[in-house]
């Protein structure tokens, strides 16, 4: 009986082992995120980002819209929620909506420039 209760322990630990491990940058990025270490999360989702990640994209517009780990920057959180909603996601869509109600035209302006040169480049030079 001990034999049993030792193998299933060893088959719990690897298990849970298994189960970090399949976590990755995304996982990794919103644990950061939702804890509050901001900076480690940005480093973990802006290559997702770049890589064409929406759910990354509106993350990153999110905490350039409330300072998070960044300087605030409308103009960024604008150009990355635009890119996101771009590729269909419905948060930042709703974020947009917000934001264009509250910037100005220079920032709009601004935004704009630094989304189609984001884009341009293949996501290498987002105004960071």
């Amino acid at each position: 009986m001990r034999r049993a209760s030792g193998f299933a322990g060893v088959v719990a630990i690897i298990l849970l082992s298994g189960t970090a491990a399949l976590a990755g940058p995304w996982e990794d990025g919103m644990v950061a995120y939702n804890r509050g270490d901001y900076v480690p999360a940005i480093k973990l989702l802006r290559p997702l980002a770049q890589a064409g990640n929406a759910k990354a994209q509106n993350v990153l517009g999110v905490m350039y819209r409330k300072g998070e780990g960044v300087a605030k920057s409308s103009a960024r959180a604008f150009m990355w929620f635009s890119i996101a909603a771009r590729k269909g996601d419905a948060t930042a869509m709703a974020s947009l909506q917000a934001m264009s109600k509250e910037m100005t035209p220079a920032e709009m302006t601004q935004a704009k420039e630094m989304m189609a040169a984001c884009e341009v480049s293949d996501y290498r030079d987002c105004a960071y």
